[in-house]
């Protein structure tokens, strides 16, 4: 069973689905399932432009549209979880799950599916102190404030994920695990992100909920994106010697631009009496269904209970809830076909208007029947006044386009995860699960490839043995095959972020280079 790993996608579908055909071709085998974590920016129209928060310039349509209007399909099932610059308002009407195209499932805000026989967990969005034990107030149309902590995890999602007793194989993130840098090859990290050495050498850079999970979960293998690094590291695992979970296989990937490390392909075993389609997790629905009081759509901080509490905080699966389960889902767990669109899909023909209108709350119909099955709240059913839930009202009267920060996080800000625009995916053959080095490939050996202006697909005279090869997308969007190597900061072809634009360039003369938001993880600034 093979498995591609995508880091951050940033809406380029066709780019990532060409990619993967052309190793196919190459490889002569067929990808089963693509996973991808985060930033993953389904924008359907112009309108879901207010709920990306990324600066004006970057607001494209890129190609998402084109799968969500049924003018193509996704070639490989798609499971992705959410990043921070998504298209929100349509993320936040699935927050248990569900089909954001044909072929392209979203994992909410937290969940658990299965596949091929292998569980597939995911916590969407980056960690922010500040919003941690709030509700999931957000809703369109959204403000500068309510746009960016729409995508910060909250505490609820973090604990449902704690209630997992049974074996996860793979855990999708989008920002990394507190302190993973620590597992792998450090110092060639900060070779390549000088910036990180202030926040690694603080332990700040990463997600602290993130880290909690991986060592509650103990997942054979995590991947994460965000810092726009390819980084490889192996946790071992303090656990009894019959406990099969001795460590776990991290990878993060970079984001889809050119001659950037973006995509892996992983061989797993095949389970000869698991199908190859998507299943709802028995386990991870008991969960949803049992904690579902614990649902907060206010802005004040609920936090959630544990020991020493008068009410449950041990919401581990009983053979009781299993069967429940069960018989409410009549044993069928395969994922429905039941995808529908909920907002206009843009075209190729339309014109993008200067000024397109706010998107607005849309009930989703996939959300609507998980939650009669499970009897789950729809925040946006709530907000909408169709779902008049009392125990999930919003507390205080306060309303929930109100500012919730001073004036100093209001605006668009230049964001730090922003800042590096290029790309590559190494796939010179399909890496075995347990080959995954904490040291990777010595980059840095490798001659730089040689420009390749032309518009097909090409492969160079064959390298040696010793190399790594890899699938790259060329400056102008072609496709090719090279070596591994790390390109030089402002090389031609090379993509520009605003974060690149205003930070000043590393220069020769011993100069420190100075990141602009020097902490991205902490309550005091902001992530954009």
């Amino acid at each position: 069973m093979k498995i591609a790993v995508e880091g951050c996608c940033h809406g380029e579908l066709d780019k990532i689905y060409e990619t993967i055909a052309f190793i196919e071709e190459k490889e002569k085998y067929k990808v089963d399932l693509l996973l991808i974590c985060g930033d993953f920016q389904a924008v359907r129209n112009p309108s879901d432009f207010h709920a990306l928060a990324v600066p004006p310039k970057f607001r494209k349509m890129n190609t998402f549209y084109k799968y969500y209007s049924g003018e193509a399909k996704a070639p490989v099932l798609t499971v992705l979880i959410g990043g921070n610059h998504e298209a929100s308002n349509y993320m936040q009407e699935l927050p248990y799950g569900g089909w954001l195209a044909e072929n392209i499932y979203y994992l909410g805000y937290a969940g658990v599916v299965q596949f091929g026989g292998l569980r597939i967990g995911g916590l969407s969005g980056i960690f922010k102190g500040r919003d941690f034990n709030k509700g999931h107030f957000e809703h369109p149309p959204y403000n500068e404030d309510t746009k960016r902590s729409c995508y910060h995890v909250r505490s609820l999602d973090v604990f449902r994920l704690k209630q997992i007793q049974k074996p996860v194989d793979i855990m999708l993130s989008h920002d990394w695990p507190q302190n993973i840098y620590h597992h792998g090859n450090t110092r060639r990290l900060l070779q390549k992100k000088k910036f990180f050495q202030q926040e690694v050498e603080a332990g700040t850079l990463g997600s602290a909920p993130a880290e909690q999970l991986l060592h509650h979960l103990k997942p054979s293998y995590w991947f994460s994106a965000h810092l726009h690094v390819k980084f490889a590291a192996r946790v071992a695992h303090d656990v009894a010697e019959e406990d099969p979970r001795k460590d776990t296989k991290f990878l993060a990937l970079d984001k889809c631009l050119p001659r950037r490390k973006f995509l892996q392909i992983i061989d797993f075993p095949d389970q000869e009496d698991k199908s190859l389609e998507l299943e709802l997790d028995p386990e991870w629905l008991c969960i949803l269904r049992s904690t579902n009081h614990l649902m907060n759509l206010g802005r004040g901080a609920q936090y959630m209970p544990g020991p020493g509490c008068s009410e449950r905080y041990d919401f581990s699966t009983t053979d009781e809830e299993l069967s429940d389960i069960r018989e409410t889902f009549g044993s069928t767990f395969s994922v429905p076909d039941n995808f529908v669109r909920t907002a206009e899909a843009h075209s190729a023909e339309d014109e993008i208007p200067r000024n397109p209108p706010q998107p607005q709350i849309c009930i989703n119909p996939q959300t609507t029947l998980i939650c009669q099955m499970l009897e789950l709240t729809d925040p946006f059913s709530v907000f909408s006044g169709k779902n008049d839930s009392t125990s999930l009202s919003l507390p205080h009267g306060i309303d929930s386009n109100d500012s919730l920060l001073d004036s100093d996080d209001e605006g668009i800000q230049n964001d730090s995860d922003l800042m590096d625009t290029t790309m590559e995916s190494s796939v010179n053959t399909t890496l075995n699960p347990d080959e995954i080095s904490l040291d990777g490939i010595d980059e840095d050996s490798s001659p730089s490839p040689p420009h390749d202006s032309r518009s097909h697909l090409v492969l160079p005279p064959p390298t040696s043995d010793e190399s790594e090869l890899s699938i790259s997308l060329d400056s102008d969007g072609s496709l090719k095959r090279s070596l591994n190597e790390e390109p030089a900061q402002g090389e031609e072809g090379e993509g520009v972020t605003e974060e690149e634009e205003s930070a000043p360039t590393p220069s020769t003369s011993g100069k420190k280079f100075r990141r602009r938001n020097q902490s991205l993880y902490t309550d005091d600034n902001d992530d954009e």
